[in-house]
């Protein structure tokens, strides 16, 4: 009882330790596995485990196979998540880049690190290819953290993130497919009785994955499962997918729930992103448990067979070489800098579904008494942990030597899509700026999205946005909404995050009726609030740009503003082209000379004024 509490509890530390410090779960989990594991037997009075999954065979925590059973379910559940997040739709929309990614990045992979694996470890063919099919897997939840505190262009971390994403179903596929060759009786060797029991995989695997996963979108279309039911109901489906079709064709159960994942990740269903972050809930603790449980497993002798040169140096092919010439194929003539295809190249920590996979894999070939078995577990946690902990400690420094670290950020982001909001980010994007509109209402995002800006639709309180490294660039915040409570709090959550080159929003009724008060924050006009916004942009949908002479133009004109309630300024554009937000104060732009402009909303102003305009 002690040791299952135990696990449970040091998984969550460990989970937590990788939110605080921000770096990726799977290290710490490991790491915590193999010390109340391997490294324990020299800590331990009696030479023993601290937690031993199994012992002499038949003793432990998973006495017998329950442990291979346990691994095998759990995986299919995280393979099922990770088939949900996989739209066919993103595939064809991410670009030619990341497109090539992970077909030719994976194809180099695949082929490099077989060949190297065979020829430093003298591996037979099967475990050299499986290998490399596990180690194709980046996945998102590594990425994320070693990212989420660089400044990157917005098309660095785009590349990154939608590579770790969409890589780590199709990596899976990939692993599966090869795992079960090896397993159909013929020990992966090319003979007719192979090719048919791979055949018998693929059908089954494939067809129960594709039957149920349309059985259960019709069952929750259609209301056959009651709303507190549908999560578990969805859970046992996984499960009673994963056993039947293991039932008609062994070892189809990962494939068929791969498949199940991947269809019902691209159905219509209302229901998905409910089922996705239950999941993704579920997940987190599966994982938790798996990696300590699997670390706990590995024996000293495992750990000897990768301590070695021949490690270091079949890491090193895989880190230097494999990974940086599928990057250099895959963004051959693209829009890509040199030294941004060198960090994308640096950057490719290996993650959880690689090393829960890989665990399962080592499990049943060494049980079935495959030749090289052994070596496939530590080889691949010897891969994961060593680009874990090299781009993990690395990834900062190495940005800013290459100068892919943007020492300023440019990005802006706007809460908000309102209709003046999205004629600003028009402006702004049109001025070269990148502009990120977020907004919990859908139609204001997708009216954004319609005029082709960038929108997101999410929930300011919602911790999504924290993780999203393609926010990366951005540097100015401005709150725009119509709540001024949402405001206040958008600056004071994210201020620090995506607000270190200027943090604003938008003044209240109270600000505006005490001018004094104005904040040093607030957006355009200490006479502007989001209702005189709106109604402008109703009555005059553009912004317009006029030429300034000198300081006292500008003032002259900010008055002018003040008094009409069709004019709104917004921002002051220098000479070449640089944009600086205007404060409700007032007090903010420093310099104001010929050739300046005047960036604002609403009518344009009287040319017959006394300014000559």
């Amino acid at each position: 009882m002690i040791e299952l509490a135990g696990i449970i509890i040091l998984g969550i530390l460990a989970q937590w330790v990788a939110w605080k410090f921000k770096i990726p779960a799977i290290l710490p989990l490991i790491l915590i596995g193999l010390l109340v594991g391997p490294v324990s037997e020299f800590i331990s009075e009696d030479g023993t485990k601290w937690i031993e999954p199994i012992w002499n065979g038949n003793e432990g925590l998973f006495p017998g196979e329950s442990l291979f059973y346990f691994v095998s379910l759990a995986i299919g559940v995280i393979l099922f998540e990770g088939g949900l997040t996989l739209r066919l739709s993103e595939i064809k929309n991410v670009g030619p880049i990341i497109y090539k990614l992970i077909t030719l990045g994976s194809l180099a992979t695949f082929f490099g690190a077989a060949i190297s694996a065979h020829y430093i470890f003298y591996l037979s063919w099967e475990i050299s290819f499986l290998f490399s099919a596990l180690i194709i897997v980046t996945g998102p939840t590594v990425i994320t953290p070693i990212l989420r505190n660089i400044p990157l262009k917005k098309d660095v971390s785009a590349v990154l993130k939608w590579e770790g994403i969409l890589i780590d179903p199709i990596g899976a596929l990939v692993a599966v497919l090869v795992f079960e060759f090896i397993s159909v009786e013929g020990g992966g060797e090319f003979t007719k009785t192979a090719l048919i029991e791979f055949g018998k995989i693929i059908l089954f695997g494939s067809t129960f994955g594709f039957a149920f996963a349309h059985a259960l979108n019709f069952s929750i279309n259609k209301s056959l499962i009651p709303h507190y039911l549908l999560n578990v109901v969805a859970l046992a489906t996984v499960l009673g997918v994963f056993v039947l079709s293991d039932v008609f064709a062994h070892e189809s159960g990962l494939l068929a729930v791969v498949v199940m994942g991947m269809v019902l990740g691209n159905s219509k269903s209302p229901y998905l992103k409910e089922l996705l972050y239950f999941k993704e809930s579920l997940s987190v603790l599966l994982i938790s448990i798996l990696f300590i449980l699997l670390a706990a497993n590995i024996n000293i002798e495992d750990l000897l067979l990768v301590y070695n040169w021949n490690a270091v140096m079949l890491f090193a092919l895989v880190v230097f070489l494999i990974r940086p010439i599928g990057v250099f194929i895959s963004t051959y003539r693209s829009t890509l800098k040199f030294n941004e295809k060198l960090f994308i190249s640096w950057v490719g920590p290996r993650g959880i579904v690689a090393a829960g996979i890989a665990s399962l894999f080592g499990l049943t070939l060494a049980k079935k008494g495959t030749v090289d078995a052994e070596y496939i577990t530590p080889l691949v946690f010897m891969i994961v942990l060593g680009t874990v902990l090299l781009n993990a400690t690395t990834a900062r420094p190495f940005a800013k030597l290459i100068g892919v670290f943007l020492k300023r950020s440019e990005g802006i982001l706007i809460v908000g899509a309102a209709h003046f909001s999205r004629l600003i980010a028009q402006y702004l994007e049109e001025n070269g700026r990148h502009v990120v509109l977020i907004d919990s209402n859908q139609t204001n995002i997708k009216l954004a999205q319609e005029a082709g800006l960038e929108a997101m639709g999410t929930d300011i309180y919602s911790e999504s946005l924290e993780d999203n490294i393609e926010l990366n660039d951005v540097g100015f915040l401005m709150a725009m909404t119509g709540s001024a409570d949402i405001n206040e709090y958008a600056i004071n959550k994210f201020s620090n995050q995506f607000g270190e080159s200027g943090t604003f929003r938008l003044i209240n009724l109270a600000e505006i009726r005490n001018p004094e008060s104005s904040p040093k924050e607030g957006l355009f006009s200490h006479t502007d609030d989001y209702i005189s916004l709106t109604e402008v942009a109703r009555k005059h949908p553009k912004i317009h740009e006029i030429e300034l002479n000198d300081r006292s133009h500008y003032e002259e004109l900010i008055e002018i503003s003040n008094k009409d309630t069709d004019i709104i300024p917004l921002l002051v554009k220098d000479k070449h082209g640089v944009l600086e937000i205007i404060s409700s104060h007032n007090k903010a732009i420093d310099k104001i000379e010929k050739g300046f402009k005047l960036v604002y909303l609403g009518k344009p102003f009287n040319k017959n004024s006394k300014q000559g305009i």
